[in-house]
């Protein structure tokens, strides 16, 4: 992936040299409920991985049992170190969405409003409540951030079998497209329906709503690239096995040897590698609109 020497964002705070708060367990995330690429890898991987008990975790994610907790001070926002080479690169690729997504949203003549993303170490305070590094990358809506560990780029590349640049700036990418999800109001939806309908409904909307991420992802990429010409040889195949190795059956069959089907939160591998290349090949928001979708 060609990312060196392209524009920085201004938008990433480093909360990993302490002071981020968190710390002593997991809190529920709460007031907006974090999604990201990486909530299912916490429930199906984080027992054996993290050490934290998948039952607790999948009681967190349905929106039940979790107690909650109160956002703790954060320590004055800093800016990452200049040589900080994996830094640089998820403020570049950061930057990259800003670009994209800003002529995107004033072509339908409406404002784009920049996230902000924050690196941690560990456990940190959110808006959403505590979110801890098990949890893999994350968005909360009610503070408008994408959370990452970048400890989690080692799992996606060792565990998980997804290594590549453009695998990881794909990670970055789907999370960016939760909050170009919350602008437009889906994720408010998403929420009222969760009252609305069973558990099992809910989960085949939040499959919906992940693998819209996974397209909104696909038309970042397909802008960058008319724009910047970032793609080098193998990475549209290494954000392809980075989708796949995060779809629930893949997940469900390393963790536990079997698919649950009614269980699935995030689509199938198969889906979550067709519709990233869904907007990469059409770079169309409408093309993304999975919940008409008669088929996924």
């Amino acid at each position: 992936m060609k990312w060196e020497g392209n524009r920085e964002s201004d938008n990433v705070e480093d909360r990993r040299g302490g002071g981020g708060g968190g710390g002593g367990g997991l809190g529920g995330l709460i007031g907006g409920r974090g999604i990201g690429v990486g909530t299912i890898v916490i429930a199906l991987l984080g027992g054996w991985m993290f050490g934290i008990n998948p039952l607790t975790i999948l009681g967190l994610l349905s929106g039940g049992g979790a107690p909650t907790e109160q956002v703790q001070q954060q320590a004055p926002a800093r800016k990452p170190p200049a040589d900080d080479r994996m830094a640089k690169f998820v403020s570049t690729v950061l930057a990259d969405t800003e670009d994209v997504w800003k002529d995107v949203f004033a072509r339908g003549g409406a404002q784009y409003q920049e996230p902000r993303l924050v690196l941690f170490r560990g456990a940190t305070s959110t808006a959403c409540g505590t979110g801890q590094a098990a949890m893999g990358p994350f968005y909360c809506p009610a503070d408008r951030k994408v959370y990452i560990d970048l400890g989690f780029y080692e799992t996606l590349k060792n565990q998980l079998g997804a290594p590549g640049e453009f695998a990881q700036a794909y990670v970055i990418a789907h999370e960016v497209g939760h909050h170009v999800q919350n602008l437009l109001g889906i994720s408010d939806k998403m929420e009222q329906m969760r009252a609305k309908v069973s558990p099992a409904q809910f989960n085949a909307l939040s499959v919906r709503l992940e693998l819209q991420a996974d397209c909104f992802a696909g038309v970042w990429a397909n802008h960058a690239q008319n724009a910047r010409q970032i793609l080098e040889n193998g990475d549209i195949e290494s954000a392809m096995n980075a989708a796949a190795k995060i779809g629930d059956d893949a997940l469900q069959q390393q963790s536990q040897g079997r698919v649950v089907p009614e269980s699935f939160t995030h689509g199938t591998s198969a889906q979550r590698t067709r519709w990233f290349n869904n907007g990469l090949q059409n770079g169309s928001v409408k093309g993304c609109d999975t919940f008409s979708a008669k088929t996924l």
